[in-house]
């Protein structure tokens, strides 16, 4: 099924995840999928993705800048069951954020599901920009978000 995922910068010290996690439960809001990572690794992909197609804008000195002031920040992916209520939240909270639509699969929580999946990706030659997920080891089901290059057709082959 798609769904908006909404990612946004966090500041890399002590506190600040708790701090997003309580605004939205503080609101009713739950969190169903999250990721984090290192911004500096993301701003890194950002610049090779779009390699000599990326106009600057600004000197080669502020670019090498963001990349190594991005350390400081970690990038956070969550899917949230109040979307359109989340992001009027972090708006009003002033958080740099972006949203993109993802494809979200609850999947058998049993050996060869997930690639089972990807391989449906791999034959229709969508390509997965990224993937996260997880289960309980003693649950039925498992929960994975795929970022593809190209959403509608992904939307086609999994639709519910």
């Amino acid at each position: 099924m798609v769904r908006t995922e909404i990612s946004l910068f966090l500041e890399n010290i002590p506190g600040e995840l708790g701090k997003l996690a309580t605004m939205l439960s503080d609101e009713g809001i739950n969190i169903d999928a999250l990721t984090i990572q290192d911004a500096s690794k993301y701003v890194q992909e950002l610049f090779k993705a779009r390699g000599k197609s990326l106009k600057r804008i600004a000197p080669a000195a502020s670019y090498g800048s963001m990349q190594k002031d991005s350390a400081d920040y970690a990038l956070i992916r969550l899917l949230v069951d109040q979307t359109d209520k989340t992001i009027d939240l972090l708006s009003k909270a002033e958080y740099v954020f972006d949203i993109m639509p993802v494809i979200a699969l609850e999947i058998e929580n049993r050996p060869g599901t997930l690639a089972e999946m990807a391989k449906k990706f791999g034959q229709e030659g969508i390509n997965i920009n990224y993937v996260y997920g997880s289960a309980l080891p003693d649950g039925k089901k498992s929960l994975f978000i795929f970022c593809p290059e190209d959403i509608e057709l992904a939307a086609k082959i999994f639709k519910d």
